[in-house]
């Protein structure tokens, strides 16, 4: 069984970040990690951006030219390029490659960086205009028609895509959606909206759209003490790391990275899986689930039944650690059916 085939569930693994590997060794990489995912059965693999790393897109095409069928999920980040900018390169790689990719909208980034292009756009109208944004690029990929638009943010005026897009191609669009102008972009759009989820109580009722996804890691073996052991030699205690992480809190606006930094890190209980040490160390950015392969299959259902349906995983650090995931995902599967 792949891991994406059952219940309608979507996994997508992570790539690996450019500035985390030496730069003649970071496309063998990035094709190896694409390559496990796949064969793995993932249904994707997200492209972080920032200004410190490599270009997504071109990233997309080395995914693209190494696979058959993963999507690479391109974060797009309004201000490095206009939307019409955007569609041409959803259009073109599909020209090249007859294949489909996703699309994960950004309406932030790190504090520096936005300052850094000149950008000081309150956190609720950033949302705005990644909303006007997603709208246009929406409009040329679908549209056999001149597109046009106006907004606050961005006009064209009578604009046409070409080449055009296949409709069989058209593009799974994500945003992040832990605040409320996340959620009401989310639903503007058309997209779905992914959140780092918090710490679940049982029997906890859904509060998300249904279809939502979610951002998480998993470190899962058979004996759930084997797992927390490779956990903490994976993520050790890191002074260092602690206070780079209070640094960037105290500069950001993101809703979820101050919804995570102020979430209980003592567990409930004596196998609770849910960690954040990877997080609060500056080593990743979403919350981890650890334990043996039946306790976070149990924490997976509760997240299912809340209504996700679709799941980024952390940046995997080996195939057979997509395996493991893979085992938890197949236990959650057979729980919630």
């Amino acid at each position: 069984m792949t891991i994406s085939s059952r219940n309608g569930l979507q996994i997508y693994t992570t790539c690996p970040q450019s500035k985390d590997q030496d730069g003649k060794d970071y496309p063998r990489r990035v094709i190896e990690v694409a390559q496990w995912s796949e064969a793995a059965g993932c249904a994707g693999i997200l492209i972080y951006t920032d200004n410190s790393l490599a270009d997504p897109w071109l990233v997309a095409q080395v995914i693209l030219q190494n696979t058959r069928s993963l999507l690479p999920l391109v974060a797009v980040q309004p201000l490095y390029m206009h939307p019409y900018a955007a569609a041409k390169k959803v259009a073109s790689l599909a020209l090249l490659h007859d294949r489909r990719i996703a699309l994960n909208m950004l309406a932030g980034g790190f504090r520096n960086d936005l300052l850094a292009l000149g950008d000081d756009t309150p956190h609720d109208d950033r949302y705005r205009r990644t909303t006007e944004y997603a709208l246009i690029l929406k409009q040329l990929l679908e549209s056999p028609h001149p597109v046009r638009f106006e907004g606050r943010y961005y006009r064209v005026k009578g604009v046409r895509m070409q080449p055009p897009l296949p409709p069989e191609l058209f593009p799974e669009i994500l945003i992040s959606g832990s605040s409320a102008a996340g959620l009401a972009a989310a639903e503007d759009i058309g997209a779905t909206a992914v959140v780092y989820p918090k710490r679940l109580e049982a029997g906890e009722e859904a509060k998300m759209p249904a279809g939502c996804g979610a951002r998480i890691g998993i470190i899962a073996r058979k004996d759930g003490a084997e797992a927390w052991r490779i956990a903490h030699e994976r993520f050790p205690e890191d002074r260092p790391g602690e206070l780079t992480h209070q640094l960037a809190m105290k500069v950001s606006d993101s809703v979820w990275h101050k919804q995570l930094s102020e979430t209980e890190t003592v567990p409930r209980f004596a196998d609770d899986p849910y960690w954040l040490r990877p997080f609060q160390t500056y080593k990743t950015f979403c919350p981890y689930l650890v334990g043996s392969y039946e306790r976070t299959a149990a924490e997976l259902v509760q997240y299912i039944t809340q209504g996700h349906r679709l799941f980024i995983m952390d940046i995997p650090p080996s195939y057979e650690e997509i395996e493991h995931m893979r085992l938890a995902f197949q236990y959650a599967q057979e729980m919630a059916a």
